[in-house]
């Protein structure tokens, strides 16, 4: 068996006490990231209350890559993140000098579950002929064993880059996102199996069902979404480019099919517009849409106050891993800057 890449120092359950006065325990966070030289960088996905508070201290909302990509340009000497553990595994590959901490050693990813390294290796080894590209939602043994890591932002950019060098493709984890690459790339793809539990869930009959009942909504969807969900976008997208589309788009409502917690962006930027929750549930299910992700809801201001008080939760890299891994990234990153592109939109990843 393959050696765990990374490890995680929990917090003990004692430490794990929920807090009432929340505006006491908001000044006494901010105290602590000045004291501790530390800075919060939170994903879309999160809780409204984190997203405000990185913005308001300094820190830093947006997607995964771009959480590690300011952390690494950004003084402090330690990060928390407020995320899934992947993320902060990113982190930790690209500031290996700093601090890197979890909100929560247990938050994680479905995409992430569904490609353990050691069978992604097999996998690997069995076709040896194929570029190796990963999603960024892996793990850091994952990213150590790929030649590409890509976000969905630059996805199809650099498949493409590839197909026109005649390379074929071994792609994982998101199936989803795989096949809308293909699709659009025309690239020989052989696609590992994952899916996000949350954008897997959406419905192509229910969400054309609601588009005929919102006329004047533009349909927004990240392409972790399945096929027909993405047939029926008006924009196909990363985050951060769905986000730019509720900004700038006419449209006075919007139906988005990806997690609900970027509604707090959307929100700030598109003030006076209206978003719905793409369908999940049929006629009698308990929730319509049930859009998002159990361990991004694991964030909590809570468990980053104790965090800063423990030190707890601490990122760390086997740092031949790290090294690896860095490759991969870098190799994207270089790809990116040349290119000039970073933002996704409908057919043009």
């Amino acid at each position: 068996m393959q050696q765990q890449a990374f490890s995680i120092t929990p917090l003990s359950s004692a430490a794990q006490t929920p807090r009432t006065d929340r505006s006491q325990l908001i000044a006494h966070i901010k105290r602590m990231l000045v004291a501790q030289n530390a800075v919060l960088v939170a994903h879309y996905y999160v809780a409204p209350e984190l997203q405000e508070l990185a913005d308001e201290t300094g820190g830093y909302v947006s997607d995964s890559l771009d959480m590690a990509r300011f952390g690494h340009e950004h003084a402090a000497k330690t990060l928390i993140v407020a995320g899934v553990r992947f993320m902060g595994e990113t982190a930790k590959i690209l500031n290996p000098e700093k601090r890197v901490l979890m909100l929560d050693s247990a938050a994680t990813c479905s995409l992430d579950e569904d490609c353990p390294a050691d069978a992604f290796a097999e996998f690997c080894d069995a076709h040896p002929e194929r570029t190796v590209v990963v999603y960024s939602n892996t793990s850091a043994a994952v990213k150590a064993r790929a030649d590409w890591v890509v976000t969905s932002s630059i996805a199809v950019k650099v498949v493409e880059h590839l197909h026109k060098q005649g390379k074929k493709i071994l792609w994982a984890p998101d199936k989803h996102l795989g096949h809308y690459v293909q699709q659009v790339t025309g690239a020989d793809m052989l696609i590992w199996q994952g899916a996000c539990i949350v954008h897997n869930e959406f419905k192509a009959k229910l969400l054309a069902d609601m588009k005929a009942a919102h006329p004047e909504a533009a349909v927004l969807v990240h392409p972790e979404s399945p096929a027909g969900v993405i047939a029926l976008a008006d924009v196909v997208g990363s985050t951060s480019a769905l986000i730019k589309a509720a900004k700038t788009l006419p449209n006075p409502t919007f139906i988005v099919a990806t997690d609900n917690g970027i509604f707090h962006k959307m929100h700030e930027v598109a003030p006076g517009k209206t978003f719905l929750e793409a369908p999940t549930g049929g006629v009698g299910a308990t929730c319509k849409s049930c859009a998002h992700c159990p361990w991004m809801e694991m964030n909590t201001l809570d468990k980053l106050a104790q965090v800063l008080e423990t030190g707890a939760n601490e990122i760390h890299i086997d740092e031949a891993v790290r090294q690896k891994a860095v490759i991969s990234i870098q190799r994207m990153l270089d790809f990116a800057k040349s290119t000039q592109y970073m933002v996704m939109g409908k057919g043009n990843v």
